[in-house]
């Protein structure tokens, strides 16, 4: 008996749902079946993505709240941000290591920057940590008035995805 809608007259997204997004663009880049997208017609920047797909049986990590301390807990560099962000990026390393995914697993990274401090240092830690990893994740930056200790001058926090 036929079914009234059979699926296979349906258009498909290349995962088989109906409808589909559209497209897969070049630009797109995939880590197992995780897509970071950069649609035709959108800006298209380095430092983040657009939006990220991810396979329903894909291994989340998610990384809390990261500041710039060291192993002993210790704030490095109280007055400066490109070290501190250097330092919450080198923890969220170690988390998602622990977690284990890496880098380049990352999905979505949330910043929060303390009062209103010039971000452009911090994006450079951020763009000297990804280098040339491929397609980034996408990125959310927030002033906040702030932190947990007033002199946490960045936090960072994150959700990693394996295929």
């Amino acid at each position: 008996m036929k079914r009234p809608h059979d699926c296979r007259s349906v258009p498909r997204d290349p995962y088989g749902r109906p409808g589909g997004r559209g497209i897969i663009f070049a630009e797109e880049e995939k880590r197992g079946d995780i897509e970071r997208l950069n649609p035709e017609g959108m800006h298209s920047n380095p430092a983040y993505s657009q939006g990220v797909s991810l396979p329903a049986s894909a291994r989340i990590v998610l990384v809390g709240g990261q500041n710039g301390v060291d192993a002993q807990g210790r704030i490095v560099a109280r007055d400066d941000l490109p070290a501190q962000a250097a330092q919450a990026l080198s923890n969220l390393a170690k988390v998602l290591e622990a977690g284990g995914a890496e880098p380049e697993d990352l999905v979505s990274l949330s910043v929060y920057i303390a009062g209103d401090l010039d971000i452009g240092p911090a994006f450079g830690a951020w763009m000297a940590f990804w280098a040339n990893r491929g397609a980034p994740p996408i990125i959310k930056v927030l002033r906040v008035a702030g932190l947990g200790n007033p002199d946490f001058l960045i936090e960072t926090e994150a959700q990693a995805a394996i295929a």
